[in-house]
């Protein structure tokens, strides 16, 4: 089993509500990426409906889960003999929830998350996610799965990573609100910092693809990033304003390596688990 692999990511702008437009757009994303050597792409948060809040006009056009657009990234997966992550807007009954899957090379789901954290005005239209942090089993090891705000939740990455997880894939749709920087000297948004962080406390990769643009109710700031388990970047930051689909190779052993710093520095083995630890469905860990 190779554990080397090409990562995708796919900074897109989702049109408004304009489902059928925006999967050709994400279709002919992750076929460039698959072309380009991607055995993993990441698509961007509600990349189905676009970045949108307006529940009434959500309605109409979620979807479940497996549905239209599901069915469509089975085929692209199934096409590129890999693996596709991306955020749409999930209906069930009338209740919606911000969701993000993984889909596997013979195009069944293999990931199914909703999500946890809701920012800002995504209270008014979307439920908070009932499903967990799943932990998704691949060709070349163990993934996990977050949206966006959910990385500033220091808890969700370490408990992903503490289960095994090497790799995070977080679908985004990065906006002001929550800092009022949008970009560093080097093109870096605040949310790619934090990134940075809690790849290289946590050992793992990190791989967020944002949404781009903007419409009248939202400004994108892109700068999607692949980070290492040490906190180095392999991709990015992707341009603020522009769209781009970017490949790069990952080692996933490289998470075990960065483990152990020195001989006296081994971050996991250094954590003191008699005085605290991070509890998942009643179990320590």
């Amino acid at each position: 089993m190779s554990r080397t692999l090409g990562i995708g990511l796919a900074q897109l702008a989702a049109i408004p509500y304009a489902v059928e437009e925006n999967r050709t757009r994400a279709a002919d994303a992750v076929t460039a990426a698959f072309a380009d050597g991607a055995k993993l792409v990441v698509l961007p948060e509600m990349m189905g409906p676009g970045y949108v809040v307006d529940p009434q006009r959500l309605l109409p056009v979620a979807e479940p889960v497996p549905g239209p657009t599901t069915e469509a990234w089975a085929e692209l997966a199934m096409q590129g003999g890999g693996y596709v992550v991306g955020g749409l807007c999930e209906r069930v009954g009338d209740v919606l929830f911000n969701t993000a899957v993984a889909i596997g090379p013979d195009g069944k789901i293999i990931g199914h998350y909703r999500k946890t954290h809701l920012f800002g005005v995504e209270k008014q239209a979307f439920s908070p996610g009932d499903l967990g942090f799943p932990l998704v089993n691949t060709d070349f090891g163990l993934i996990g799965l977050c949206v966006c705000y959910d990385l500033r939740f220091v808890e969700v990455v370490r408990l992903m990573a503490l289960q095994g997880a090497e790799l995070i894939c977080v679908p985004t749709a990065w906006i002001v609100g929550f800092d009022e920087l949008r970009w560093d000297a080097e093109g870096m948004s605040p949310q790619g910092r934090v990134t940075e962080v809690q790849a290289n406390l946590n050992q793992v990769y990190i791989a967020a693809a944002s949404q781009v643009g903007g419409h009248d109710d939202f400004e994108f700031l892109g700068s999607s990033i692949l980070i290492g388990p040490r906190g180095n970047r392999v991709i990015g930051p992707l341009p603020g304003k522009e769209e781009q689909i970017a490949v790069a190779p990952i080692d996933l052993d490289e998470t075990t390596r960065a483990q152990s710093r020195s001989a006296l520095v081994t971050p996991r083995a250094d954590r003191r688990t008699d005085i605290y630890g991070v509890a998942v469905d009643g179990r320590m860990l």
